[in-house]
């Protein structure tokens, strides 16, 4: 399938939020192309704004609940558009069911009423003078919420119906339409393997198999004479296969033969394995640019992330945030997000799941990563106030990678910290200056900080001792340490933290894990004695100082309103 714009017009132009990039900005107001994904921690308010634009949608108001979507533009219709639109919504009256003068009937299924062809005409010319309208007597009928249950609703056996009669369901329209069913067809055996087959030799119903081989003609599959019932019997019924199969079938049939202008999912990656997701992204997002429907999506997987990106068609990626009582609305450049798949080392360390966590820390190697998770998980449980909840862990290679990881998240609002080794000060030039940069340090500062660096690696360095094994900071006279405390606190102030005791083995000394210990053999003499079991005898919970304390700090700035070192 191409990835053209459709001739139809799509009919949600913009949503304007309650709020906007950072506390103190106007409202967010975004532009909709074909697919628009939502993506953030939980609780951030992904699966609300599914609701609050299906509410308005139906009846053309933002409801008093509503905390995060303020208004619905959408595109006015020239008068041909406008009367093509209400034929798709325009039902034949019903036995008995009498048409007042100027009057047509309108709805879908069970729903259905009388309004002036006229004033119908009126609300789709001109659907933002006429909002309420627009969506009671258009919209209402064109909008679909896919949640966990109606997805596996959606591979149901249906009623063939009347061949004479446009279609009146999916598989109707996919029975019918051969282009549609092939690419349904060509989805499902590049995704699964096996070629997706209507059914209709029960008569009057259809049914969705997986064959292992395709029909060898239209007749074959659509027949109902005996090659054609000997084909369908060979055939798996939909219904034997797993929930992720029909979930993912479901969501592809509607996306590419449903009759909704508005389709909305919320975590359509449940149930499916990652590369299920990748592809249902990629496909979603196709489809949805050549059928014209307005697709809103909200999810907490990269995969399915990355697959509307490779798609090439415009995507909206729309991160969410609500943290110490604030909201927050951004969007998310492709550009970014592409620089996040495509780079090796962004994608080889998951950087791209920072979209879904509420904070990030990113450290040196892997090593330091489990080491500061675990310190955290600890906090959270023994000393919440220190901890850091809903935090995604990551690391670098080195302390020069580190700003690799930081920068391109930062850039997309997301607060990250970075953690290195004080043998930070032995890097000048350009390594000091990108690390710099990466916590967007302005940069009239860089000078002065450089200069400051410079002098403090010499002064430990005239010491004789190793800065990293011997103490860090501690081998400063009380005013040279002070000049090193004033750097790292100005770093500090960025989100960028330096280990002044020298090095990650530093930490927890008294434990008494022994000389020479370094990576991954000094990680496992710590945790074996720290202890597994926090009911056993000599488990380590968090007391004053020390890493603990080093985490608070941590804490304070990702959670703090007026952090630095984030882009507006």
């Amino acid at each position: 399938m191409d990835v053209t714009h459709p001739e139809e017009l799509k009919m949600i132009k913009t949503l304007k939020f309650k709020f906007g990039r950072a506390p103190g900005v106007p409202p967010e107001v975004i532009d909709t192309p074909s697919i628009t994904v939502f993506v953030g921690p939980n609780n951030a308010g992904k699966s609300k704004v599914l609701s609050e634009i299906q509410q308005f949608c139906h009846n053309g108001k933002t409801a008093s609940r509503n905390v995060i979507l303020d208004n619905i533009e959408f595109e006015n219709l020239s008068e041909d558009e406008a009367k093509s639109k209400i034929e798709h919504v325009t039902l034949n009256p019903g036995v008995g069911e009498t048409l007042r003068a100027g009057h047509i009937l309108v709805g879908k299924k069970d729903t259905r009423h009388q309004v002036l062809q006229n004033e119908i005409l009126n609300a789709l010319k001109k659907p933002n003078t006429h909002h309420e309208q627009f969506c009671r007597w258009y919209l209402l009928y064109n909008t679909l919420f896919l949640g966990g249950t109606s997805r596996m609703n959606l591979i149901s056996a249906q009623n063939a119906g009347n061949l004479q009669v446009p279609p009146k369901n999916t598989l109707q329209v996919l029975f019918r339409d051969n282009a549609k069913r092939e690419e349904v067809r060509r989805i499902i055996y590049d995704s699964l393997g096996f070629y997706f087959v209507i059914d209709p030799t029960n008569l009057g119903q259809l049914q969705l198999r997986f064959s292992g081989s395709p029909p060898s003609n239209e007749i074959e599959e659509k027949g109902i004479h005996d090659d054609a019932v000997q084909f369908h019997s060979r055939a798996k019924p939909i219904t034997e296969t797993s929930d992720g199969v029909r979930a993912f079938t479901g969501m592809i049939m509607e996306v590419i033969a449903g009759d909704p202008s508005v389709l909305l999912i919320d975590e359509p990656e449940a149930f499916l394995h990652p590369s299920l997701s990748f592809t249902l992204g990629k496909e979603v997002a196709i489809a949805s640019n050549h059928s014209g429907k307005r697709l809103f999506v909200s999810t907490h997987s990269s995969n399915f992330v990355m697959g509307c990106i490779h798609s090439g068609v415009p995507v909206n990626i729309v991160r969410l945030t609500y943290s110490n009582n604030i909201p927050t609305v951004r969007v998310l450049p492709s550009d970014d997000i592409l620089h996040l798949m495509r780079n090796p080392l962004l994608r080889s360390t998951g950087t791209l799941g920072g979209l879904f966590f509420e904070f990030v820390i990113v450290t040196e190697a892997d090593t330091d990563r489990a080491f500061y998770q675990e310190i955290n998980e600890r906090l959270l449980r023994y000393n919440p106030e220190l901890g850091i909840p809903n935090c995604l862990f990551l690391n670098a290679q080195n302390k020069q990678t580190v700003k690799t990881i930081i920068k391109p998240l930062r850039e997309l609002g997301i607060p990250v910290v970075g953690i290195v080794d004080i043998d930070i000060l032995k890097d000048g030039g350009k390594t000091w200056s990108t690390f710099l940069e990466s916590g967007f340090i302005p940069p009239i500062e860089h000078g002065p900080l450089a200069s400051l660096r410079s002098e403090i690696k010499r002064k430990i360095e005239d010491t004789g001792k190793d800065m990293k094994k011997n103490g860090g900071i501690e081998l400063l006279n009380p005013d040279d340490k002070e000049a090193a405390n004033n750097l790292f606190d100005k770093l500090g102030e960025y989100g960028l933290f330096v280990v002044r005791k020298g090095e990650l083995e530093s930490w927890l000394s008294q434990m008494g894990v022994g000389a020479g210990k370094h990576g991954p053999s000094w990680l496992i003499d710590i945790f074996e004695k720290m202890g597994e079991d926090p009911d056993a005898n000599g488990y380590l919970k968090p007391t004053s100082g020390d890493v603990w304390d080093f985490m608070g700090e941590l804490k304070k700035w990702l959670t703090s309103p007026t952090r630095k070192g984030i882009p507006s």
